[in-house]
């Protein structure tokens, strides 16, 4: 089958067309999300940059997250604000593989940064004394690279893999973003090998990881239920929890999208991965800041010095 022009394909962004009420309340809702994402967790890097108490290695896998997420909204969510305004919710061959790419690298980097994380919060707790020896500077550069290395190679694969299809038809992607899945299932060709490498991906960069993270938060329960003191377990557990917190979300969402039966209109399917791509970022920046004295006193910090310039 002779191969479409790159240059001559559009995809359309169905999205919620046939509800334009609904897509007008949800622009002004993910655009104020959005905003959200963007100070919170530029925020957060820019702490994590600036304050001497913020760079230790917990923080610094924060600040990637907090970075992965910023670069994972604006991937897609800029040009899904302008579909939903817009009659035209057309998309360059380009534009549409660029989005993807950069989408699927983010969320498998994060799949994989999340583990390191919970690596860092098992050595924290199980190996205290240790800690500063385990988890040096050099480690935290080289496990946060491999996370960034790991996620551009899986997204690598699957959008060469993906690129190479034939478009012949129709190309209506029945979703507010460019989404793989959705993407490959437009080829006028078989795509088993696709679909198999899809799946792989999914097991290798979703389930792996979860289970590294259950086999680091085992020897986490262990040993904090080996602690004598209440005090003790409690500073063990808020250690842990906005990790604990950022999991919970970040995979509850996907196994959820995952488990759940497909509806019979899609809609429901949407929102709920309009939801994984835009409120876990969102509540990132929350989860940890909230109750966190060493974030708010880096921030109180950061202001103070701020107004100080400005009166200077």
């Amino acid at each position: 089958m002779e191969r479409t022009n790159w240059t001559e394909i559009e995809f359309i962004l169905q999205g919620l067309s046939e509800y334009p009420r609904a897509e007008k309340l949800l622009f002004a809702t993910c655009l104020l999300m959005y905003l959200v994402i963007l100070v919170g967790n530029s925020t957060l890097v820019l702490l994590t940059l600036v304050d001497s108490r913020l760079q230790t290695p917990m923080y610094f896998f924060l600040g990637n997250l907090a970075f992965l997420d910023i670069w994972f909204t604006s991937s897609f969510v800029p040009s899904m604000l302008i579909h939903f305004l817009s009659k035209k919710k057309t998309i360059s061959f380009t534009r549409c593989v660029i989005q993807m790419s950069v989408s699927y690298t983010m969320g498998s980097t994060e799949c994989v940064l999340l583990a390191v994380m919970a690596y860092d919060r098992y050595v924290a707790i199980c190996n205290p004394l240790r800690y500063p020896i385990i988890m040096s500077k050099a480690l935290c550069i080289q496990m946060a690279a491999l996370s960034w290395g790991l996620g551009v190679l899986n997204s690598l694969t699957e959008t060469l893999l993906a690129i190479r299809l034939p478009f012949c038809g129709k190309n209506v992607i029945n979703h507010f973003v460019c989404e793989i899945l959705a993407f490959v299932k437009l080829a006028c060709t078989d795509i088993s090998l696709n679909e198999v490498a899809i799946m792989l991906g999914n097991v290798i960069f979703l389930f792996s990881p979860l289970l590294l993270i259950c086999i680091s938060y085992i020897f986490i329960l262990y040993t904090v239920l080996s602690i004598s003191s209440a005090e003790g377990r409690k500073k063990a557990f808020s250690i842990c929890s906005g990790h604990i917190a950022v999991v919970t979300v970040f995979y509850g969402t996907i196994l959820f999208m995952y488990m759940k039966p497909k509806s019979k209109d899609n809609v429901s399917d949407k929102l709920i991965a309009l939801f994984y791509g835009i409120v876990t970022p969102m509540l990132n920046p929350i989860i940890y800041s909230l109750r966190n004295t060493e974030v708010h006193g880096a921030m109180r910090k950061l202001v103070t010095r701020h107004c100080f310039w400005r009166k200077g």
